[in-house]
């Protein structure tokens, strides 16, 4: 990447306070500090999300239209689950302090943290990430088009979505009264467990026994594409 930066003006920037760009905050224990570009002039096509979160708290599904995006754990433990796009299988990937999870470009993917005072570092190959949030999806798309389009009751559809107002970010929101909350947790591959682990996207993650670890299952469907050379035009 060719870069136009004057490194002798005065307005160059080689330092910065993660703290004093927090763009995100559900409360004093889960909250996200950004940095890219626009606050560090000098980062060329880097940028990072700096996230705090506690148990079971999850920065929702989501994806990054314009970058990969590397998990780096400081402190604490949390689970990565990505939806491979080529194998229908949805992943979850266990990191603890000094591991790592990768999220190619354009993947869809949430995490969960499963112990109190994670620490996460997101690092990206973009100046500025995009983010594409699912409570956007949800909530920006009329409930009439969700039903119609899976078959689904308008009316409970509607309802359903109906608290989703804003785009969550780290959930669940903090003005959620639900009590199914704690039982997130439940069937989360602890530590000891294998690092990797795969199940299809349709199988519900939260259905396994828990402490047990999750076996990798096939892809449900091989696309004939996937099969053939790749071609060059």
């Amino acid at each position: 990447m060719t870069s136009y930066m004057d490194y002798t003006s005065p307005s160059v920037q080689f330092t910065y306070d993660l703290s004093n760009n927090t763009t995100f905050k559900k409360d004093a224990n889960n909250y996200i500090n950004t940095l890219s570009i626009m606050q560090l002039n000098t980062l060329e096509n880097t940028s990072l999300l700096d996230i705090y979160f506690s148990t079971a708290n999850v920065v929702e599904p989501h994806y990054h239209q314009n970058a990969a995006e590397l998990v780096y754990c400081i402190s604490g433990s949390a689970v990565v689950s990505i939806i491979n796009p080529f194998t229908n299988c949805l992943l979850h990937f266990p990191i603890t302090p000094g591991q790592v999870a990768n999220v190619p470009q354009g993947w869809w993917h949430y995490e969960i943290a499963t112990i109190d005072n994670t620490h996460l570092l997101a690092i990206f190959d973009a100046p500025v990430p995009d983010t594409i949030f699912g409570s956007d999806i949800l909530r920006l798309t009329p409930a009439n088009v969700l039903a119609h389009t899976y078959c689904l009751n308008q009316a409970k559809v509607k309802d359903t979505l109906a608290p989703l107002q804003n785009t969550v970010v780290i959930g669940p929101p903090a003005d959620c009264q639900k009590q199914e909350v704690a039982g997130a947790m439940k069937g989360m591959p602890q530590q000891k467990q294998p690092y990797i682990n795969s199940i299809p996207a349709n199988q519900s993650y939260f259905n396994q026994t828990y402490g047990q670890p999750l076996q990798p299952q096939p892809p449900q469907t091989q696309y004939p594409y996937q099969q053939q050379p790749y071609i060059h035009y």
